[in-house]
């Protein structure tokens, strides 16, 4: 994992190094980068699900019952995946 690197304007870490500086933040900047975080990964999961939806052919009449199962299931994954461990 120490392999992978991302650059910031003049300044290259390694992700550990990316890590440990997290792991320095106070509760109020550690809430920040969780947001920014999430967000990213939700706004990945939405461009998912419209793909998906977009990829539907025009004559597949999709029925007000299968929209809000759809919908649920999106948020119960956004749920699963926020709630989940992290593993440290």
């Amino acid at each position: 994992m120490s392999s992978v690197q991302i650059t910031v304007p003049e300044v290259t870490l390694t992700l550990d190094q990316l890590l440990a500086a997290i792991r320095q933040l106070d509760d109020d900047a550690l809430d920040e980068v969780t947001r920014t975080i999430w967000a990213i990964h939700h706004d990945a999961r939405l461009s998912t699900l419209m793909h998906r939806l977009s990829q539907r052919h025009l004559d597949d009449d999709l029925s007000d019952a299968e929209i809000a199962a759809e919908v649920r299931a999106v948020r119960e994954a956004r749920a699963a995946d926020y709630h989940a461990p992290t593993g440290n």
